[in-house]
């Protein structure tokens, strides 16, 4: 069963350093498939946010306007690795993070069909 798994969270001060990484298993070349993968994150008491998408063809990559410049979406040499290096943290970017694969580019969490269990992030002020 093909699965996304998050980690890299944790509890860091305003201005540091995360790097969160997903990976994809369950069955070769698991995101041979996925046209797009993409980080979500979701606070306590608000909805889902988008926050970073990027193209498994071609790695164009798209970001929140809250997090550009400070966050970047990678893949990794594979196909079963995603990371997101978060840099400048907030205390507002405090949420647990999701990865999520689907098979088209899109900032919609409807349109990504296999889902993590997240990660969380906390970032102290």
């Amino acid at each position: 069963q093909e699965q996304l798994v998050e980690s890299g969270g944790g509890l860091v001060e305003a201005g540091g350093s995360l790097q969160l990484s997903c990976t994809a298993s369950g069955r070769p070349s698991a995101t041979s498939s996925t046209y797009a993968m993409g980080w979500f994150r979701q606070a306590p008491g608000k909805e889902r946010e988008f926050v970073a998408v990027i193209s498994w063809s071609n790695g164009l990559t798209y970001y929140v306007p809250s997090v550009k410049g400070r966050f970047t979406i990678s893949r990794g040499s594979g196909d079963d690795m995603m990371y997101l290096q978060m840099n400048d943290l907030r205390p507002e970017d405090t949420a647990m993070y999701y990865c999520a694969a689907a098979p088209r580019v899109s900032k919609e969490a409807n349109a990504y069909n296999l889902w993590g269990q997240g990660t969380q992030v906390t970032v102290s002020s």
